[in-house]
């Protein structure tokens, strides 16, 4: 039996038997022994699977470019990360804009915008909606990456990916999402405009803030795979799945205020 032979019988074995993932993990383990990591490689695994939990960082910090392809400066560079994540954070607490009392995801949001120079005069300032966005995505990631300093980086790349990386792409998802829904159910889509609701579905709450809120950390994590990966078309294809999977729930609410409604709130807890 030839080594692919072989790679593909234990493929169909791990699967039977509930160990899908195991040859993809040895696939990203080898691409992670590499002196210099492959951006290209990574990029093309991580749209392919979904990344095992223990790599997920690594491969999130390296794809958004917060750690360099070289696994020898690796520990050089996240020290100054995390020197700078210190020296930002002493300076909110300096001019009294965080304390020990204020909520991780505010202090996340606070010191990306000293960084960026939009700090507001007052922590009592209204929220924009690109603050609130950068909240949704915080409090999720929260859930998903236990240290802080990696947790703020990530956050901020990757809030900074959506901003320029995907900046003209995101405003086009509605439109491909109208395109796709009619390819997959056109009767669901009609019913949608005939409820002019097509432009007052939650496309924030998917497209600019990724789902941060309202998928399960485990799906969501898949999704955000992809997402730093390269390609935010795949939110078009999870809200499409999700208009799909209550079609006949959507079907049933008669205004595009009910729909959204249900949308924006409901649906979470039957997919949870």
């Amino acid at each position: 039996m030839t080594e692919d032979s072989q790679r593909n019988f234990r493929s169909v074995y791990y699967e039977k038997v509930g160990f899908r993932g195991v040859e993809e993990k040895k696939s990203l383990e080898i691409l992670l022994k590499d002196d210099r990591l492959d951006i290209e490689k990574l990029c093309t695994f991580s749209q392919r699977f979904p990344l095992p939990s223990m790599y997920r960082a690594l491969v999130w910090k390296v794809l958004l470019g917060i750690l360099p392809p070289h696994h020898e400066s690796h520990a050089q560079v996240m020290m100054y990360r995390k020197e700078q994540y210190s020296d930002v954070l002493h300076a909110l607490k300096v001019i009294r804009f965080v304390s020990e009392a204020t909520p991780q995801a505010e202090v996340y949001l606070r010191m990306y915008q000293l960084e960026s120079g939009k700090l507001p005069r007052s922590p009592s300032f209204l929220l924009e909606p690109e603050d609130e966005v950068f909240l949704a995505i915080a409090k999720a990631m929260e859930e998903m990456v236990e240290d802080t300093v990696d947790c703020y980086w990530i956050i901020r790349c990757f809030v900074n990916q959506l901003k320029n990386k995907h900046r003209d792409a995101l405003p086009q998802l509605p439109k491909a999402f109208e395109q796709y829904l009619n390819l997959e159910d056109s009767r669901l889509l009609g019913h949608l405009k005939t409820c002019s609701a097509v432009s007052r579905l939650p496309y924030d709450l998917w497209f600019n803030r990724c789902f941060a809120g309202c998928l399960p950390e485990s799906s969501l994590q898949r999704v955000w795979d992809k997402v730093v990966s390269g390609s935010c078309k795949i939110l078009v294809f999870v809200a499409v799945e999700i208009l799909l999977t209550f079609k006949i729930k959507v079907m049933a609410l008669n205004s595009a205020e009910k729909i959204t409604q249900f949308l924006e709130n409901n649906w979470a807890t039957f997919i949870a």
